[in-house]
C-alpha cells in the first residue's frame, strides 16, 4: 500500500526560507504526483510508493504507450500533476498534456516556431530536459533560448521571454526549476565561447529579477568579494578575471546547462557551471574562474554565499553541471554533516560538501579507470593533475593518449538517485576513456570554439562502456557496480519498494535490487533510453513511466547520421556498435503490475 509520510528533511517540510513555494512544497511530498523534474528541491528522485517491490517488480508490464512523432533524443521525463501527464520532446520542443483518465488521449499541445538553423548551434543532440510546473503554468525553456509559460490546462501561452541569442550560439536544453515566484534558467554554449548564466525571471509575467554569470567581474557574477567564499576563504576582488589572460574571460563558457536544487531553509540554489572556452588549455592560462564551479546563490538576491572549483583550468571538458543531491545529517567519519550536498561530477570524483558553507568532507573516485588526476587535495581542494594525461602539458597538436574518463565523463547529466531507506546514492555512469588533441583555434561570434579533436573507447581491458553503481557518500565508496555493454545515460528512481530503475541504450528498463544491484526486471522500450524514469500512482495504482528515443552525446551518431569516428566530439566512434541494437524513435511507455 501507498506510505504518504513525508520524505524527512530534505524535502523541506518547513518553509522559512524568503524564496519558498508553499505549493511546490506541499505536492512534492505527495509521492502520487511527480511536480519537479528531480523529484524534489534535493534531487533524490525517490518515491516513497511502494506496491511495486523487489518481490513482484519481474510481473511489471506495459500498460500503455504515446509516440511524441519526434524522433533524436528524448532526455528527461513526464511532469504527473493530478489527474494530468505532461511530457516533451527534443527539438521542435513539443508539450503534450495527456489525461490519465483516457490513457493517450491529448488534452492539448504545443509546438512552439522556432528557426531550425538553431540546430546548427546546438553541441550534442537536439535534446531537452522537460518543463517545470508551479502555480497553474508548465514552463518550458526552448532550444532558442525562448522561455515561454503555458496554462496548464489549456496550453495557452501566459507570457515568453528570450534568454539568449543563438546567433551568439546561446541555446537551451535544460528544465527550468520554480522557487517561490521565480523560475530559474540557465544556457547552453559553451562549445561557442558564450558567457554562462544563470537567470531568474518572475513567475507572474516573465519579467526579469536577476541574473548571474559564471564568469567575470563581480558586478557580473554576484559576489560579495569579503562574504562569499571558497574552501572556507573570501574569495577577493575580480577572482574571476584575475585567473584569465587578457580579455579571454569575455569568451569563457561557464554554460550552465545542468540541474538545480534548493535548500528552502538556507534560502540557497545550487548548480554547476560548465567547460571554460575554448577546449584548447594553451590558449587560456590560469585556472578560469569560475568554470567547473558548484555554485551556492541566495535565491532571493542571487548573490553567491560560496563556490567550489572542481577542476580549475580545464584541460579534458570535465563540464560540472551535474546535479547536487541534498542529504541531510550524514556522519563522515567523525563528523555529523547536518547539511550535506552530494555530487558525482563529470571528472570521475564524487564528492560530499557541507552545502551551507562549501567544505569539502569527500572526493573520490567513483570509477576505478579515473586516471588523469591521483587525488583531491582535501586542503586545497585541487586534484593532483598527472603530467602524462595533461593536455596542456604535452602540448597543442600532440594526442595525448588513454585519459579516463573521456570528455563525456564517468557521468554526464544523466541524473542519480538518492534512497533515504539504503542511505545510496544509485549512479548512472560511463566507462569511457579518450585520445585528446588540442589545437590552436580563433573566436567567431556563432562558431564553434572548439580547438581539440577527442576519439572515445573503453579503458583498456574492458569492453562495457558504462556502469550503474551504488554510492555510500560518506565513506567514497563504491558499494556495487553492475556492467552494462553502452553507457548508462537515463535518470536513476530509487523506491520505498527498495528496488532502483534505469534505462539503457539499447532500450531496456531495469530495476535491482538496492542492496546489491540484482537486476530483477528488464523489458525493452522501442529505442534507446537517455529519458529518466519517473513514477506516480492513478486511482490508487502504481505507475512507472519513461521515455525512449536514442540520441544525446552518446547516440550523436545515431540522432544526427554522424559516420566519422571523431564526429559528435569523439562519441561516434565509441558507440559506433549502438546501432546494432537499437534504432531512433520517440515513445513514452507506462508500466504497471496485473490487476
Amino acid at each position: 500500500m501507498l506510505r504518504r509520510a513525508a520524505l524527512a528533511v530534505a524535502l523541506a517540510t518547513v518553509a522559512t526560507g524568503a524564496s519558498a513555494n508553499p505549493e511546490l512544497l506541499r505536492m512534492q511530498r505527495d509521492p502520487n504526483q511527480w511536480v519537479m523534474p528531480n523529484g524534489n528541491y534535493a534531487s533524490w528522485r525517490y518515491s516513497e510508493l511502494n506496491q511495486i517491490t523487489r518481490e513482484n517488480v519481474a510481473n511489471l508490464r506495459p500498460s500503455w504507450q504515446f509516440s511524441t512523432g519526434v524522433l533524436r533524443g528524448h532526455e528527461g521525463g513526464p511532469l504527473v500533476v493530478g489527474d494530468v501527464m505532461y511530457i516533451h520532446t527534443p527539438f521542435p520542443n513539443r508539450v503534450f498534456a495527456l489525461d490519465l483518465n483516457n490513457p493517450g488521449r491529448v488534452l492539448w499541445r504545443y509546438e512552439p516556431t522556432q528557426d531550425p538553423s538553431v540546430i546548427g548551434v546546438m553541441c550534442c543532440d537536439t535534446v531537452n530536459r522537460g518543463p517545470a510546473y508551479a502555480d497553474g503554468k508548465i514552463i518550458l525553456s526552448q532550444a532558442d533560448t525562448t522561455v515561454v509559460a503555458l496554462d496548464a490546462k489549456t496550453g495557452k501561452e501566459v507570457w515568453k521571454v528570450k534568454n539568449g541569442d543563438p546567433a551568439k550560439g546561446e541555446t537551451a536544453t535544460m528544465a527550468p526549476m520554480v522557487f517561490g515566484d521565480k523560475v530559474l534558467i540557465g544556457i547552453s554554449g559553451g562549445e561557442f565561447g558564450i558567457r554562462g548564466h544563470v537567470t531568474a525571471y518572475s513567475l507572474a509575467d516573465g519579467k526579469q529579477v536577476w541574473r548571474a554569470y559564471s564568469i567575470g567581474t563581480d558586478e557580473d557574477i554576484k559576489f560579495d568579494p569579503q562574504k562569499t567564499t571558497a574552501m572556507g576563504q573570501p574569495v577577493g576582488a575580480n577572482s574571476s578575471i584575475k585567473s584569465w589572460e587578457g580579455d579571454q574571460w569575455k569568451m569563457g563558457g561557464g554554460s550552465t546547462w545542468g540541474w538545480f536544487s534548493y535548500d528552502p531553509d538556507l534560502n540557497l540554489v545550487y548548480y554547476g557551471s560548465g567547460n571554460p572556452g575554448t577546449w584548447n588549455p594553451v590558449q587560456r592560462p590560469g585556472d578560469n574562474k569560475w568554470s567547473m564551479t558548484i555554485f551556492a546563490r541566495d535565491a532571493t538576491t542571487g548573490v553567491a554565499k560560496w563556490v567550489y572549483q572542481m577542476t580549475p583550468h580545464d584541460e579534458w571538458d570535465y563540464d560540472g553541471i551535474n546535479e547536487m543531491v541534498l542529504v541531510d545529517n550524514l556522519q563522515v567519519g567523525n563528523q555529523r554533516v547536518a547539511k550535506a550536498l552530494v555530487h558525482m561530477d563529470r571528472n570521475g570524483f564524487g564528492y560530499t560538501l557541507d552545502r551551507e558553507n562549501g567544505q569539502l568532507m569527500v572526493a573520490q573516485k567513483y570509477d576505478p579507470a579515473v586516471n588523469w588526476a591521483t587525488h583531491v587535495d582535501m586542503e586545497t581542494g585541487r586534484p593532483q593533475v598527472v603530467s602524462q594525461y595533461s593536455t596542456r602539458a604535452q602540448g597543442e597538436d600532440t594526442n595525448t593518449q588513454n585519459i579516463c574518463p573521456a570528455a563525456l565523463g564517468s557521468k554526464d547529466q544523466q541524473p542519480s538517485a538518492w534512497s533515504p531507506r539504503a542511505n545510496l546514492l544509485f549512479v548512472p555512469t560511463n566507462h569511457v576513456c579518450m585520445d585528446y588533441e588540442p589545437f590552436r583555434v580563433s573566436y567567431t561570434a556563432g562558431q564553434p570554439f572548439v580547438g581539440a579533436t577527442l576519439s572515445m573507447y573503453p579503458p583498456k581491458g574492458s569492453d562495457n562502456l558504462g556502469n550503474f553503481i551504488a554510492w555510500n557518500p560518506a565513506t567514497g565508496k563504491i558499494a556495487w557496480s553492475k556492467p552494462e555493454r553502452f553507457s548508462v545515460w537515463s535518470g536513476a528512481l530509487a523506491t520505498a519498494g527498495d528496488i532502483v530503475f534505469y534505462g539503457t541504450l539499447e532500450g531496456y528498463l531495469k530495476a535491482v535490487d538496492t542492496k546489491d544491484g540484482k537486476e530483477l526486471f528488464s523489458y525493452r522500450t522501442p529505442s534507446g533510453i537517455i529519458g529518466n524514469v519517473n513514477t506516480f500512482t492513478h486511482k490508487g495504482k502504481q505507475y512507472v513511466a519513461v521515455l525512449s528515443g536514442v540520441g544525446g552525446w552518446a547516440g550523436i551518431g545515431m540522432a544526427a547520421g554522424l559516420q566519422g569516428e571523431q564526429e559528435g566530439l569523439g562519441a561516434v566512434g565509441a558507440y559506433r556498435a549502438l546501432s546494432d541494437y537499437t534504432q531512433l524513435g520517440g515513445v513514452l511507455t507506462v508500466f504497471a503490475l496485473p490487476n
